[in-house]
């Protein structure tokens, strides 16, 4: 079998209006994005990015090294790769990844751009040293394998490992070491393997964020117990950020291609509404010591404060009168659609594109206590629920890497190898949560807790499904005045009131049914959960979080 492998991305079609069930579903590893598909116009998707005076550009074709088939994620073990090199580069490093999901990943190749001159922004390693090595491990192993260090010069740093399956030294020209003005701090990110004390990590910026330069390479880290600062770093740009982020009409062009389609529980009686729908339905600004005398909020939210505090003199609420509150909360699918923030990442690299969507009520959580489940009376509870999925495309070929699915104040990134599509259209499929609306990659029941107990969020497919490809770009901060953020966006306050209610009465509405370990048990976990999640905060808007400037947690 050949062993030069490929990682490839997705493509798909352009908005698709909502639609009923049945959606068929796949997963699979779609053909990549022809470079033909992304309009034309500055250098987004070009193949190569300039960090100052060092051009990279990222690798998803590999020659499988070495495997180890046990231990780590799923004891299934894991593979270490060398990256294909293209005449001109060099390599940083090589690539790792755990069995447990197809291969799927990518590493940086670098040249330098004036490799001649005094200074050059590359450098070989002046020695080597062996940091790992399993020839004595009783492991199920394609025989040993050697991780080496490279020993930069000074004024250099390594940027990843080299593997060799003998025990001799590598070449001095296998690898190149990176001149540190271009390198930046790095962190631990993901588990790869670890065998006591001994663990091999994907590394990441340390420093993330809209104006963070640090790039990730796509390399590894290894560790033998020790705390000490990693052994290698990162890249960074050290040009403008922006420079490689799409236009405004290459971010109509991937949305077309990658927009997700979110399915809602069938039991879900809270559904998604546009933001003026629910404006012009009777949503009401409050402001305090005003409390009995609400105002009606404009259109587009023109009389919300934009003053960028939430001190809590304002808030909003539902309608006043008990009919048309209860037809509010319901929310309005066909005029909803998604808020689209663009975003730098990993030194622009990439782009973030967090789509946003809004439910004009967030319903009452439910539990699960061992085999019962049960509804939490009103905790859960709140007016105004933001929630959001965000897509992460590379800046060299504009493919999908990976999606966030935000999840109670937190969430997850998965590679879009593991995540599902639509069938014949590679638009990635996902659900949202009953009552909570939290965005979850695959069907089933998300346990928010320990040792099967906690809070229930319950994924399915239902009827009712949004087409996120219906959007508003309502902030792209680097192109300046082309987008118009509304003014909705700069409302800092709460998007509902603060809820007063105690737990300790609603679970002595519940007590009944539980023993007394159990409810202790649950109580403990209900108390850990921050208070806008909980239902007693109405919550803030996107522009608030902190993954609106910074990286996803």
């Amino acid at each position: 079998m050949d062993n030069c492998l490929t990682a490839y991305c997705c493509a798909g079609n352009f908005y698709k209006k909502k639609q009923s069930l049945p959606i068929e579903t796949t997963f699979k590893l779609p053909e990549p994005v022809a470079k033909s598909s992304w309009p034309p116009g500055g250098d987004f998707a070009t193949g190569i990015v300039d960090l100052g005076g060092l051009q990279v550009s990222q690798i998803s074709t590999f020659n499988k090294v070495w495997s180890t088939y046990g231990g780590g994620p799923d004891n299934q073990g894991f593979t270490m790769f060398e990256p294909s090199i293209p005449q001109g580069f060099f390599m940083l490093g090589c690539y790792s990844q755990p069995n447990n999901k197809p291969l799927f990943g990518w590493v940086l190749v670098a040249k330098a751009v004036c490799p001649n001159t005094r200074n050059p922004t590359l450098k070989q390693p002046i020695d080597f040293t062996l940091v790992w090595n399993s020839a004595s491990m009783k492991i199920n192993q394609d025989g040993p394998i050697y991780v080496w260090l490279p020993t930069a010069p000074d004024g250099y740093k390594a940027v990843g490992h080299v593997v060799t399956t003998t025990p001799d030294k590598p070449s001095l020209d296998k690898i190149r070491c990176v001149r540190s003005d271009l390198t930046d701090q790095c962190e631990t990110n993901s588990l790869i393997w670890e065998s006591g004390s001994f663990s091999i990590y994907d590394v990441r910026p340390s420093n993330r964020g809209i104006q963070a330069p640090g790039v990730r390479v796509g390399t590894f880290v290894v560790q033998n117990g020790s705390t000490n600062p990693q052994s290698i770093a990162c890249l960074k740009n050290t040009k403008t950020i922006p420079k490689y982020m799409p236009n405004l009409q290459q971010i109509k062009a991937i949305l077309q291609v990658y927009s997700p389609t979110m399915c809602l529980h069938p039991s879900e009686e809270y559904l998604p509404s546009s933001v003026d729908w629910f404006f012009s339905n009777g949503a009401l600004l409050y402001k305090k010591g005003q409390e009995s005398n609400p105002v009606p909020i404009a259109t587009n939210g023109t009389n919300l404060p934009q003053d960028h505090t939430n001190d809590g003199a304002c808030w909003l609420d539902l309608p006043s009168d008990a009919a048309n509150k209860e037809r509010v909360k319901k929310g309005n699918l066909q005029s909803a659609r998604s808020y689209v923030h663009v975003k730098p990442m990993l030194g622009g690299t990439f782009t973030d594109i967090a789509m946003w969507v809004f439910y004009p009520f967030n319903g009452p959580s439910r539990a699960k206590v061992k085999l019962i489940s049960f509804q939490l009376g009103k905790i859960g509870e709140h007016v105004g629920d933001w929630e959001h999925v965000t897509l992460r495309v590379s800046n060299f070929s504009g493919e999908l890497w990976q999606v966030y699915f935000s999840q109670h104040s937190k969430g997850t990134w998965v590679d879009s190898s593991q995540i599902e599509f639509q069938s014949g259209g590679n638009k990635p499929l996902y659900y949202s949560s009953l009552h909570g609306h939290a965005s979850y990659p695959h069907a089933g029941l998300n346990l928010q807790g320990e040792d099967n107990i906690g809070i229930r969020n319950d994924t399915a497919k239902g009827n009712n499904v949004m087409d996120l490809g219906i959007f508003e770009l309502v902030c792209a901060e680097y192109l300046g005045s082309a987008v118009i953020e509304p003014p909705w966006l700069n409302y800092f306050r709460e998007w509902g009131p603060k809820i007063d209610y105690n737990i300790d009465v609603e679970l002595k509405k519940i007590e009944k049914f539980l023993p007394k370990n159990l409810k202790s048990a649950l109580e403990k976990i209900l108390r850990s959960l921050p208070s806008e999640v909980l239902g007693e905060e109405g919550p803030t808007g996107p522009m608030v979080k902190n993954n609106w400037n910074g990286d996803e947690i």
